[in-house]
C-alpha cells in the first residue's frame, strides 16, 4: 500500500506518515526497489496504534520511546518498559474520563436547571448573592 492510499485510510496527512517514521514514531517502512514506501500490515497497525495513542494524550516522546524500544532486543526488561507506557497511558486516560463524567453530569444539570434557575433570577427570587455554590453541589457529582 503507499502513502497516499494509508494517508486517506488513517485520515493523516502524507507529511504527517513521513514526519511520524522520520522522528522514529514508527519504525522504517519498507521500501519498494524503486525507494517508494510500500506500507506492510505490520506498519499499518504501527500507524494505528500512533494515531490513537496520540489522540488520547501521549505525546510524541513518549511514542517515539515506545517504538524504539519495539527495535531493540527481545528482553524482558524491553518488554516491561513498552507496556508500562501503556499502563501509564490507561491510567491517564481513566483519570481523564472521570474528570469528563464530573464536567458531563455537571453540564447535564446545568441544562436540566437552566429555565428554572433563569425565571427565578427573571423574578428576583434569585441574586448573585444568593445562588447556589456550584462546587458543593453533590446532585451532579460522582459519588
Amino acid at each position: 500500500m503507499n502513502s497516499k492510499q494509508v494517508a486517506e485510510m488513517f485520515d493523516l496527512s502524507v507529511d504527517t506518515l513521513r514526519y511520524y517514521e522520520r522522528i522514529g514514531v514508527i519504525p522504517p517502512v519498507t521500501r519498494d526497489k524503486n525507494g517508494y514506501r510500500n506500507y506492510q500490515t505490520g506498519d499499518l497497525n504501527w500507524i494505528f496504534l500512533a494515531k490513537s495513542l496520540r489522540s488520547a494524550g501521549l505525546s510524541i516522546e513518549s511514542l517515539i520511546e515506545f517504538a524504539t524500544l519495539a527495535g531493540l532486543s527481545d528482553t524482558q526488561n524491553v518488554d516491561d518498559a513498552q507496556k508500562q507506557i501503556l499502563v501509564d497511558q490507561l491510567e491517564e486516560i481513566e483519570k481523564n474520563i472521570e474528570k469528563m463524567k464530573e464536567v458531563r453530569a455537571l453540564l447535564q444539570y446545568k441544562i436540566d436547571t437552566y429555565d428554572d434557575h433563569l425565571a427565578k433570577f427573571k423574578s428576583g427570587e434569585l441574586t448573585q448573592d444568593n445562588v447556589e455554590n456550584l462546587w458543593e453541589i453533590k446532585y451532579y457529582k460522582k459519588d
